[in-house]
């Protein structure tokens, strides 16, 4: 996996991990793994249902709009 242009490769995926927790599991700390697996999960597709403010659409449908004009 080394290689010229492979450390970005997963930026998207590194930022999704330092958001989801420096802004809801730091701030929101649970008792139990169960009770914070179900936390991470309602604040993950709260997420992705939210939509955003710039876009002014959710990230599901950009997602699905960018798949269409791909194909």
């Amino acid at each position: 996996m080394d290689g010229k242009g492979r450390a970005l490769d997963h930026v998207w995926i590194e930022r999704f991990w330092r958001s989801l927790k420096s802004d809801y599991v730091y701030l929101n700390p649970a008792d139990d793994g169960f009770e914070l697996y179900e936390r991470v999960q309602n604040h993950i597709s709260y997420n992705y249902d939210k939509i955003h403010h710039t876009t002014r659409e959710t990230p599901n449908s950009r997602y699905e709009k960018s798949m269409q004009n791909a194909a």
